[in-house]
């Protein structure tokens, strides 16, 4: 356990563990994107890499997501924390994978292996970035403004509330009114009405599809 814990100490661990978690989520991505099933993201995102993949146009996909993650890369080094969801999840998980298939690498993405090696290369040099900066960084430099990062996709994701509203709706009736039901309950606890749709609409629909209820339109 000490000698874990002195590994888990040193600067190339990071780099290391951030590596293999990119990897991990590219992967994803890389069946979702063959598939249809895997992705580690919010619906939403989810939602705009669906665009690309059914129009060819990856730009919001990608614009949304990478500036993410340049926002995360920055905020890392300064308050030591790096954020998952903006930083590998958002970013790395779908704006590089967009970044790449709009550029006509798609092979990168579509074939599993070659998507867990470039996603542990995306990783170790983001890990080897953020270092970096860590170093260079003075210990005196403000890190008060990061604070304004810290959050800003949770807010993103309640002020896109009603497009996983309007998802399920339109995947089916019963979807859609168990997200409505969802909304409103966590509005009424002034919770984000995106995790109460997206229960809602699990929890109806899995009730009629246990019942023999289809849940199609």
């Amino acid at each position: 356990m000490k000698k874990l814990e002195q590994y888990l100490s040193h600067d190339y661990a990071f780099i290391v563990l951030l590596a293999v978690a990119a990897a991990a989520v590219v992967g994803a991505t890389s069946m979702y994107f063959t598939n249809g099933v895997g992705m580690t993201n919010e619906i939403f995102v989810a939602e705009l890499f669906d665009i690309g993949k059914n129009t060819g146009d990856y730009s919001g996909a990608a614009a949304f997501s990478a500036g993410f993650l340049i926002a995360r890369v920055l905020e890392g080094p300064l308050v030591g924390v790096l954020d998952i969801g903006g930083s590998l999840m958002t970013g790395v998980g779908v704006g590089i994978p967009a970044l790449l298939i709009a550029s006509g690498f798609t092979s990168l993405i579509e074939s599993f292996p070659l998507a867990l090696l470039t996603g542990g290369v995306i990783g170790f040099g983001l890990g080897v970035i953020i270092i970096a900066i860590r170093k260079i960084a003075p210990n005196a430099a403000p890190a008060n403004a990061t604070a304004i990062m810290i959050g800003a996709g949770n807010k993103t994701g309640e002020a896109l509330g009603p497009l996983v509203l309007f998802s399920a709706v339109a995947y089916s009736i019963p979807a859609g009114l168990g997200a409505i039901a969802g909304a409103l309950i966590f509005y009424k606890y002034k919770k984000p009405i995106v995790g109460g749709a997206i229960l809602g609409a699990m929890a109806l629909a899995g009730i009629l599809l246990l019942l023999g209820v289809g849940t199609g339109v």
